[in-house]
């Protein structure tokens, strides 16, 4: 089982949601948050000030998936919320040791 995490523009969640549904995977974790890369935030005009914004908003994701469906999934991700401009994200692939669906009990590939 893979734990894949995607921190993507906030325009392109629909996309991403469309893509991973059609790969068949049913459920995700999406949070909003605030961060920076290259880009190093952005300038914006306010009631005729400029100031620097250092945080910019942004989409993360979470997905956890069977190993055979990962490199699908992160593919449907990068294909998704691609814009080829920057700012456009990170995708974030890590082994999950274990995973239990609390109502069941259910473990492994079954809990998810």
């Amino acid at each position: 089982m893979k734990l894949i995490i995607a921190v993507i523009k906030p325009s392109r969640l629909d996309e991403v949601r469309e893509a991973l549904t059609a790969l068949g995977i049913e459920g995700m974790t999406v949070s909003e948050v605030k961060g920076y890369g290259r880009q190093k935030g952005h300038k914006e005009i306010y009631r005729g000030s400029e100031y620097t914004v250092n945080f910019v908003p942004k989409i993360k994701i979470e997905v956890a998936v069977n190993d055979d469906v990962a490199e699908r999934a992160v593919q449907g991700i990068q294909e998704s919320a691609r814009t080829d401009q920057i700012g456009d994200g990170k995708i974030f692939v890590l082994p999950m040791g274990e995973a239990v669906r609390i109502r069941t009990g259910e473990t492994g590939a079954n809990a998810l």
